[in-house]
């Protein structure tokens, strides 16, 4: 999760190490003097940067021109390439998650491949920077990768087309009446805003308040911290939503909710997985801990630090770990992540949409009539699809969350 305008972090007050800052400038001397080929101070120092800060934690970089601006694009919402969130692992560069309707989401890559090769070269103890500078390209331009997958025996050996990479962050529709689906793809600068429009647009549309929502966050990879508080603020009228805690004051930061509600108190069932992280899980784990959502689904990423951009000389800068954020709890997700209310796999549902074979009483030949026997008789022949039969078969996790809200609904009703 991204903290874009973090400036300068306050001064550590403690002496440079004098022995250990000699022991650098006499390597690097070595190295200027003794390596085979030339080469000018300011890439060796880049260099040395890059080590640094690639031994911290497998999300802390050093931007150069380039990279920093990659990272504005990816958080306003187009770029070229892809469309998938990496990260490293044990040397390997691992999918986070492929973007909803991206190349890599097309070819069917999931979150938790790793990428082993690229065009034939391998990855193994690549820094993450220079793995997404490849994946990166002209649009139309294609590019070979080849896959690990925990499922597989054999590696994956896909082709894709880069493409430019417009990542819509919210998407919604109703799923039936009274029932929303509201998608958050990446959480952007300005995807708190489009959120409460959308829950106008889905209450409008309704007609009035809604019986029951899912907030999908599956394969989000997180975005802007600021976003994700906006998105929970917008289910949620008082209370904690996170708090960060690091070594720099503005690092140590608590977010409560306003009073406004948006949502209108609509029951709610998030859905995550394995590809929800960082700015994803604050939601999810905000909601939870509040008590105003069911979460559904699989465990999530787990990635519970915060990276500031720390700008230096000549339009360079440091993506740096700055902090850590717990839930309204006091948990923590860094390595664990989000344990959902409700454990759903993903499953794909194989069944007949039409109804075939199926018998009653008043299907046998003789049978006692009955007082109500025609009143609801189904006409002939196969039945429309209806669209909740769909959602079966298409999304399991989606229909076991649209089922629960509707069983919260009757029982809600029944109380009345």
């Amino acid at each position: 999760m991204d903290n874009p305008e973090a400036g300068q972090p306050t001064a550590d007050t403690r002496p440079l190490p004098i022995n250990e800052v000699r022991m650098f400038a006499e390597a690097l001397e070595a190295i200027r003097s003794a390596y085979v080929q030339d080469i000018d101070d300011q890439t060796l120092i880049e260099y040395a940067i890059r080590g640094m800060l690639a031994g911290l934690d497998p999300h802390s970089a050093y931007l150069n021109a380039n990279d920093y601006d990659s990272l504005q694009e990816s958080t306003e919402g187009q770029f070229g390439g892809l469309g998938i969130e990496v990260g490293e692992e044990d040397g390997y560069i691992k999918v986070i998650t492929p973007l909803d309707g991206s190349p890599a989401d097309r070819a069917g890559v999931m979150a938790g491949d790793l990428i082993v090769e690229i065009d034939g070269r391998p990855l193994r103890e690549m820094i993450v920077n220079d793995a997404i500078e490849m994946l990166r390209g002209e649009p139309g331009t294609t590019i070979d990768l080849t896959l690990m997958r925990n499922d597989e025996s054999e590696p994956i050996d896909l082709t894709l087309t880069r493409e430019v990479i417009s990542v819509e962050s919210v998407r919604h529709r109703m799923l039936e009446p009274g029932y929303a689906y509201l998608r958050i793809a990446q959480f952007r600068v300005n995807t708190g805003e489009e959120v409460v429009k959308a829950l106008e647009t889905l209450i409008e549309n309704n007609g009035g308040p809604l019986n029951g929502m899912v907030l999908d966050l599956r394969n989000n990879p997180g975005g802007v911290l600021e976003a994700s508080v906006a998105v929970a603020d917008a289910f949620l009228t008082d209370g904690q939503i996170v708090y960060t805690e690091g070594r720099m004051n503005e690092s140590n930061e608590t977010y409560q909710a306003t009073a406004s509600d948006p949502s209108q108190g609509v029951p709610l069932v998030v859905l995550i997985n394995t590809g929800s992280a960082s700015a994803a899980e604050i939601v999810a784990g905000a909601l939870q801990d509040q008590g105003r959502a069911v979460i559904m689904g699989t465990r999530s990423f787990g990635k519970g630090s915060v990276q500031s951009v720390l700008p230096i000389n000549n339009e360079r800068a440091l993506k740096l770990t700055t902090s850590l954020y717990f839930t309204p709890s006091g948990r923590s997700i860094q390595a664990f992540g989000i344990e959902p209310d409700i454990s759903v796999d993903e499953a794909l549902v194989t069944r007949s949409l039409e109804r075939r074979g199926i018998y009653s009483e008043r299907d046998l030949e003789g049978h006692l009539p009955g007082v109500n026997e025609n009143s609801d008789r189904e006409p002939s022949g196969p039945r429309p699809v209806t669209s909740s039969e769909q959602i079966v078969v298409s999304d399991y996790q989606l229909n076991e969350a649209l089922t629960l809200l509707k069983g919260w609904h009757i029982m809600q009703r029944s109380r009345r």
